[in-house]
């Protein structure tokens, strides 16, 4: 309510009729005002309309405003924000009111520019708490809850509601931030998290728990095929703006992988769903990327429905082909390189190892994209360090060197001069 950018509401409590007739012309062109007549029908309007600020007087039959503010406290999660206003002129009562926690005390019979300036000082107060509050919560970049808030605010709701909790990861996110640096991995992080906020309602919670890891929960949400289909919008916007952002030859394989669980059938408890989430998560991850794996026994991750060859072909295909060579982690390409030897030796096929030596790995980012765009997409490429390691199959002699001029000729002439280069011919 407060700091939300809408009409503040403030609930006038008084058994004067008159009074609240008073306080609705003062202060009505600024606030939205709600009345009761007592205590109990405040209490009951406090839950409907959840004010911002409680305006009371003190002595009112059947229930004063001590009791009243009792009550509201002892029945709301957080502070509740009340000035109380009194006939009396001792100054015992205003004690009191401040002891109990009032926000202020104002004395009847009430100026209007007095009512006006205190409550315009409390509501103030207020935003300004408000805003400090939601600085703690969020995440700078994205603007999402930030990871102990996610964990707080998602862990009060798995309590009482029902739905989809769900971890969403970008794949080959890293590359992103080792090829076009950090600043240009910030735009790709801001346009994700509205994706994410694009498919879901404004009931629902989302946070970021660190670096490219985000959750989310989905109220009353049970349907795997809609949960499919925003997978699948996330996996393929997420390229089409990267694309937009570094060029039609982007061919970093960003994507999403997701991992589910539905609540309350696997737990209420934000710990333990939160692991399970990520136990589907895993096995997506493991399994293809770029979708979605369900947890416990509605699990229908990628693994289980590929009962037939075709379906496993689909799990073992390269996403987001591009032209370019193909690059991996180096150690990946160490198995890569293993087996290609072993096939070489088998059929008497060619088999070119290349080295690259940078002075450093300044230049790093910018030569991986040289090498990715100067070779095929059958020859592989790897990073080790300031090394680079190209794999080229079925190459000539005069082939290879060929290559190695079409990389040096792409490179600045400073650059050039530094890269020491060797090669070595398996097959």
């Amino acid at each position: 309510m407060v700091g939300d950018g809408q009409l503040k509401k403030i609930l006038v409590v008084d058994d004067e009729e008159m009074m609240l007739m008073l306080v609705r012309r003062i202060l009505s062109q600024k606030y939205e005002i709600v009345t009761a007549t007592s205590g109990a029908e405040a209490i009951e309007l406090f839950e409907i309309e959840q004010p911002d600020l409680v305006l009371s007087d003190l002595m009112m039959p059947e229930m004063s405003g001590y009791e009243l503010h009792r009550i509201l406290q002892e029945q709301s999660s957080e502070p509740v924000p009340i000035i109380f206003m009194s006939a009396n002129e001792d100054d015992e009562s205003e004690i009191k009111g401040f002891e109990v926690g009032a926000a202020d005390y104002i004395r009847k019979p009430v100026r209007p520019d007095v009512l006006i300036r205190r409550v315009g000082n409390i509501i103030d107060n207020l935003d300004k708490i408000h805003g400090l509050k939601v600085a703690a919560s969020t995440d700078p970049l994205t603007k999402l809850l930030n990871k102990s808030a996610s964990q707080r605010e998602i862990g009060e709701r798995l309590k009482i509601s029902s739905g989809a909790l769900l971890m969403i990861d970008l794949d080959s996110f890293k590359l992103v931030n080792d090829i076009y640096g950090h600043a240009a991995g910030d735009k790709i992080l801001i346009k994700f998290s509205e994706l994410i906020r694009s498919i879901i309602r404004k009931e629902d919670l989302i946070g970021r728990m660190g670096g490219d890891e985000f959750t989310a929960f989905l109220e009353n949400v049970y349907d795997e095929k809609i949960l499919r289909y925003k997978t699948s919008f996330l996996n393929s916007q997420i390229v089409v703006y990267a694309k937009k952002l570094f060029g039609a030859d982007m061919n970093i394989p960003l994507g999403v992988s997701v991992g589910a669980v539905f609540v309350p059938d696997e737990g209420k408890d934000f710990q333990t769903l939160y692991k399970k989430a990520d136990a589907a998560l895993y096995e997506v991850k493991h399994h293809g990327k770029h979708g979605i794996s369900f947890f416990g026994k509605h699990n229908r991750s990628e693994k289980i429905l590929s009962s037939g060859i075709s379906q496993m072909q689909l799990i073992l295909a390269e996403r987001n082909i591009e032209a370019g060579a193909y690059f991996v982690e180096f150690e990946d390409f160490k198995k890569i390189y293993r087996m290609l030897v072993r096939m070489a030796d088998n059929y008497k096929k060619g088999l070119t190892l290349m080295q690259f030596t940078l002075p450093d790995e300044n230049f790093a980012a910018e030569f991986k994209e040289i090498l990715i765009h100067s070779l095929r997409r059958s020859d592989c490429i790897s990073k080790n360090g300031n090394i680079f390691l190209v794999i080229l199959q079925e190459a000539t002699e005069e082939e290879s060197d060929g290559v190695k001029d079409r990389i040096f000729s792409r490179l600045s002439k400073n650059l050039a001069t530094t890269i020491s280069f060797e090669r070595e011919k398996i097959f």
